[in-house]
């Protein structure tokens, strides 16, 4: 297998034999051609970490019936694959594959604490870039789903370190302590509070948001903060509601 080039910055396309995609992560771009399998996981062509929960092959990158793809060849994790504008969510199990047709394809998924965000640059892509529709002020809604301002917090506690990064990476899930802490909650508030937000995504299919008795606290958490940075439910702008919420518990607490 050959091994794919690191660059410093995703290729232009040149012309109709150019035709090669760019993983980016962590600061670092690795382009793959048609005739190589790339391999994500702790090892492989994209080594991203020695995390335990990571499988040593997890995702594969493909070219093959003239399309690239992406599959999961792991046999627990899942990974969420949206396109640039977050329009566009699919959800890869174990065994799955899709094909890699926007310009843009960003790759979310998480391995016991850590959760990692990929983006795939496609030099030909299948399709133009989609436009995320402004639906204006008010509460913030995907599909159907109606956010008030409390779950919206709650949301941005737990994404806030996913969005303080500068570009692709890994970072940790806050745990329910820590995530009320920043609001100034009680856990119990928090706890009652995710679990109706869970709720809302689930009765419109978003997988995941509910627990079993095999599953983690944690997968939740990570579920929804997978969620809500694929579909730009909460963004880095958002951030300034957790100073101001904290701020106004400060004091609350005070007087």
């Amino acid at each position: 297998m050959t091994t794919p080039e690191s660059i410093q910055k995703p290729p232009a396309g040149t012309g109709v034999s150019d035709n090669r995609v760019t993983v980016e992560f962590a600061g670092e771009y690795l382009t793959v051609t048609p005739g190589q399998s790339f391999l994500v996981g702790r090892e492989g062509d994209l080594a991203i970490d020695d995390n335990l929960f990571l499988h040593r092959r997890f995702l594969e990158i493909v070219h093959s019936e003239g399309l690239w793809w992406l599959a999961n060849v792991g046999s627990r994790l899942t990974a969420t694959v949206t396109d640039a504008a977050g329009g566009v969510q699919a959800w890869l199990s174990p065994g799955a594959r899709l094909p890699l047709v926007f310009e843009r394809t960003t790759v979310v998924f998480t391995a016991g604490p850590t959760t990692y965000e990929l983006v795939v640059h496609a030099s030909r892509p299948t399709f133009p870039p989609s436009r995320r529709l402004d639906v204006g002020e008010g509460d913030s809604t995907i599909g159907d789903v109606p956010m008030t301002l409390s779950q919206k917090l709650l949301v941005l506690a737990l994404a806030e370190p996913f969005l303080l990064r500068d570009g692709t990476g890994m970072t940790m899930i806050p745990s329910s302590a820590v995530a009320a802490e920043r609001l100034g909650w009680t856990v119990t508030r928090f706890n009652r509070k995710l679990d109706n937000v869970c709720d809302k995504f689930d009765r419109i299919g978003v997988p995941g948001m509910r627990g079993g008795a095999r599953s983690f606290a944690t997968n939740r958490r990570a579920r929804l903060v997978e969620h809500a940075i694929s579909t730009r439910l909460v963004t880095k702008d958002d951030l300034v509601l957790l100073d101001q919420a904290h701020d106004e518990a400060a004091e609350g607490d005070a007087e």
